[in-house]
């Protein structure tokens, strides 16, 4: 990075997920937190010495060169355009945006305007999952049969304008795809509405990869254990990371020839060496800005593009629609 350049940086939403936003762009080298606006005010007194603005227009008005956009998914269509318009850098929350339609423009006005546009898929940039998609690259897994992950626990008071399929799954068809290195090809989802939402509070997702491999996404608010769990079965054996402690362990399948007859017609395999690994663990939204800020300095970096955050809003509307047709889908190219 150039020393030289610091980016002014706005944050647009200082809620249950601004709050981190806040903290983390004061930390990142070569990044001046300038503005803040959220019209509801500063529920946890996040802002400091800064004034809270009351809106997006106020927030562009302070002359910065990036944004940060964490407010309901519904609003981030309209400051996303305005954001671009004004030639404004921006990071956006996941989901991109509430529609594919509407995901859809908010690209198209970015690659317009030349500018660099992300979504904030964190989960990329947990160091369990950073590990693990070098691993599998590395081929210490061998040929790659399934990716299953779990992504439940309570409700969030939190979210009130999408279900747990654009909140949440949405998180493991991006690291799903991320990890594998290719897209989504078939979905056939299931979901659930018991907590008296008009949105789903549980989905269930199966897929297939373009390269086929299998997925399986369980997903939902209504489990008292929280649970952020990523499985990946191979030739070799599986890979299991927890990205909420971010660790990553390894179960090896067994060389060892097993002499009870019955235990061997049964199994496929057998169980073998269990690793767990040691890595440095660094907090995956610091890592996540401190990748926006080398995209818009122009710094090889691995940020989640724009476009691939559309791409994660085509598998989970497919697999909503999916779910309501009871049909599988096919995700658009």
């Amino acid at each position: 990075m150039t020393d030289s350049i610091v980016l002014r940086a706005g944050l647009l939403g200082i809620g249950m997920m601004g709050r981190h936003h806040a903290r983390v762009l004061r930390e990142v080298d070569g990044v001046d937190l300038v503005a803040i606006a959220d019209p509801g005010g500063d529920p946890h007194g996040v802002a400091g010495d800064l004034p809270v603005l009351p809106d997006i227009d106020a927030l562009i008005d302070a002359n910065i060169d990036t944004a940060v956009v964490a407010v309901p998914t519904r609003f981030h269509e309209e400051v996303a355009l305005k954001l671009a318009a004004a030639g404004v850098h921006t990071l956006i929350e996941k989901p991109i945006a509430h529609t594919v339609a509407a995901g859809r423009r908010i690209v198209d006005a970015f690659a317009a305007a030349g500018l660099v546009g992300a979504v904030g898929h964190v989960e990329r940039f947990n160091p369990a999952l950073q590990q693990l998609r070098r691993r599998l690259e590395a081929g210490e897994l061998g040929e790659v049969y399934q990716i299953a992950t779990r992504r439940q626990g309570p409700f969030p008071s939190r979210i009130a304008d999408v279900g747990v399929g654009k909140d949440l799954a949405s998180h493991d068809v991006d690291l799903t795809a991320w990890v594998a290195q290719s897209d989504f090809e078939y979905v056939f989802a299931q979901t659930a509405f018991k907590s008296g939402r008009e949105h789903e509070d549980l989905i269930a997702i199966t897929g297939r990869l373009a390269n086929g491999v299998i997925t399986n996404h369980l997903v939902n608010w209504l489990s008292p254990i929280k649970e952020r769990v990523t499985v990946v079965s191979g030739e070799r054996g599986a890979f299991v990371a927890d990205t909420a402690t971010g660790d990553l362990t390894f179960y090896a399948n067994g060389t060892i020839p097993l002499e009870w007859e019955s235990v061997t017609a049964f199994r496929g395999v057998s169980e073998g060496d269990v690793t767990r690994f040691a890595f440095a663990k660094r907090e995956p939204l610091r890592v996540e800005h401190e990748t926006f800020r080398d995209a818009v300095l122009g710094i090889p970096n691995d940020v989640v593009t724009l476009e691939q955050g559309q791409r994660t809003l085509e598998v989970i509307e497919a697999g909503l629609a999916s779910a309501r047709d009871r049909t599988p889908v096919r995700v658009p190219e």
